[in-house]
């Protein structure tokens, strides 16, 4: 029996992505920050560079704002990340805009449309893979068992 492999950097990235969070919410003085959620850390291997993924309420000159204010506070909130992770080294921060949540709603949208169109008329039902037999949707004859 083999154990599920954890690699480090995926649960250093946890855990920086829950001290950056903290550091903006309660440490951050700039207002421009006051909106900003960190969503996600990819970490390297070597945990010399995080990309932190960073959503915010505001959209247009707002948004690039908070991005403004997060390029002025990476010094502060990579300094005290540092004192709070006990790391030989502490990783470099790269803040990028997290697009996967408006992407993920336009996914849903499309597909809500498709199933609002429903099958096409004259087209026989399919069975699916979750059908209740598990033999393609046969049943089986009396008498015997399946």
């Amino acid at each position: 029996m083999t154990k599920t492999a954890f690699k480090r950097a995926a649960r250093v990235a946890d855990q920086i992505r829950m001290e950056v969070a903290d550091i903006l919410m309660r440490k951050s003085k700039d207002p421009r920050l006051g909106s900003v959620t960190v969503t996600d850390v990819e970490l390297t291997d070597d945990l010399r560079l995080a990309r932190v993924f960073v959503t915010t309420r505001q959209d247009g000159q707002n948004e690039a704002e908070a991005f403004a204010g997060l390029a002025k506070a990476v010094g502060f909130i990579r300094a005290e990340l540092g004192r709070r992770l006990h790391l030989r080294y502490t990783p470099e921060l790269i803040f990028q805009k997290d697009i996967s949540g408006p992407r993920g709603d336009r996914i849903l949208s499309l597909l809500d449309s498709l199933d609002l169109q429903g099958p096409e008329p004259g087209s026989a039902p399919t069975q699916g893979p979750n059908d209740r037999t598990g033999d393609g949707g046969v049943e089986p004859e009396e008498g015997r068992r399946a």
